[in-house]
C-alpha cells in the first residue's frame, strides 16, 4: 500500500517549510520522574526563534486540551500543529477503548488543524511490559489499525502512522518485520527507536519508504542503543547519559535516511524529536535543547543542499 501525508500529495517544498517540533526535545515527557517540564510558552518560542514551522501535541497537558485554546496558544507563536502521539491498545479482542482514546485525541487535533495521528501499540494502558503477540493478537493489531484509520480519516481528515517504539509491542527487529508484513497503514519512520530496536533506519527507508507518511528524526549514539536494547540499562537512564544526539553527530545516518526517503517522494513533516530529560535547571537559549535543535536544523539544510547538487 503506497501511504501519503496530508503534504505529499502537494508540490515538493523545501526542507525549511517541513521542519517540526517535538515537544519531548525540550524535555516535556509524562513519564514520572523524567525531568523538568518545561514551560510551554518557552518551548514554542523557542521553537520559533529557530524557524521551526510545526510542532507535535506532546505529553498530556503540556499544551491546552480543548482546540480554541490550543489553537490559540498555537497561533501566537506562529506555529502549525502538526499531529500527536497516541498509544492505544490494539492486539485485543475489544476496541471500544481505543476508539473513545482515538475519538479525544482526533477532536483535539484535528480542531486545531492537526494532521497526523501517530499510534503506538501498548500492552496495556499503563504500558506495563510488553508480551509477544500470537497470530491472532497480531490479527487483531493488523485489524484494528485499518478500522482506526478508516475512522480518523472519514471522520476526522486525519491520516494515521505506525510508530516503532521502545517498550511497546513493535519494538524489535523481528516485531517491525512482522507488522511490515500484517499491517496495511502508514509509518512513522523513528530513526532513533528502529535503531535502538535492532532496525537499520537506512534500510528500512530504502525498503518501504513508500510507506512512510511521518517522519521522526533522531540521531542515537549505538553504544547506549546496545545497552537499552539487551536490556542493560533503562530508556531514561540512557537518555540521560546522552543517548539521543544532535543530528549528524550519532550512528543512526540520517543523511542516508533522507537520501532514501527522497527516492520515494516523500514530502511530509520532517519533526525533529531528541529526548531530553531535563534533571538541573531548565537551559538558557545558549545550550541544551535549543543549542541541539540549532544544530540538527543546519545539518538538515546542508543534507538538503548536497542532495539538490548530487541529483542536478
Amino acid at each position: 500500500m503506497q501511504a501519503t501525508s496530508a503534504r505529499s500529495v502537494s508540490a515538493a517544498l523545501p526542507v525549511a517549510e517541513r521542519v517540526a517540533g517535538a515537544p519531548i526535545s525540550w524535555g516535556a515527557c509524562e513519564v514520572p520522574g523524567w525531568g523538568v517540564m518545561p514551560s510551554p510558552d518557552v518551548v514554542l518560542g523557542e521553537m520559533a526563534e529557530l524557524g521551526i514551522r510545526g510542532t507535535e501535541l506532546g505529553a498530556p497537558g503540556f499544551l491546552p486540551a480543548d482546540p480554541e485554546s490550543l489553537a490559540e496558544t498555537l497561533r501566537r507563536h506562529g506555529l502549525t500543529l502538526v499531529g500527536g502521539f497516541v498509544p492505544l491498545v490494539l492486539h485485543e479482542r475489544g476496541l471500544e477503548q481505543a476508539i473513545e482514546e482515538t475519538r479525544r485525541a482526533a477532536g483535539l487535533m484535528s480542531e486545531a488543524g492537526g494532521e497526523m495521528l501517530v499510534l503506538a501499540a501498548v500492552q496495556d494502558t499503563d504500558w506495563g511490559a510488553p508480551q509477544e503477540l500470537d497470530d491472532d493478537g497480531w490479527a487483531n493489531l493488523a485489524e484494528h489499525l485499518s478500522a482506526i484509520e478508516a475512522l480518523a480519516g472519514d471522520e476526522y481528515g486525519m491520516g494515521v502512522a505506525l510508530h516503532p517504539h521502545v517498550g511497546t509491542l513493535i519494538e524489535t527487529a523481528a516485531q517491525v518485520q512482522r507488522a511490515v508484513e500484517v499491517v496495511d497503514v502508514g509509518w512513522c519512520l523513528d530513526t532513533g527507536h528502529l535503531l535502538i530496536g535492532g532496525t537499520d533506519p537506512v534500510r528500512f527507508a530504502r525498503e518501504h519508504g513508500d510507506r512512510v507518511n511521518h517522519v521522526h528524526l533522531k540521531d542515537v549514539d549505538a553504544a547506549l542503543a546496545a545497552d537499552v536494547r539487551a536490556n542493560r540499562r533503562s530508556l531514561l537512564s540512557a537518555t540521560r547519559d546522552g543517548l539521543f544526539t544532535a543530528l549528524g553527530t550519532g550512528d543512526a545516518q540520517i543523511a542516508e535516511v533522507m537520501n532514501a526517503l527522497q527516492v520515494h517522494g516523500y514530502q511530509g513533516w520532517l519533526v525533529l524529536e531528541q529526548d531530553t530529560a531535563i534533571t538541573g535547571d531548565e537551559p538558557t537559549v545558549a545550550g541544551g535543547p535549543m543549542r541541539d535543535a540549532r544544530e540538527s536544523i543546519a545539518f538538515l539544510h546542508h543534507t538538503a543542499r548536497t542532495t539538490e547538487e548530487i541529483n542536478r
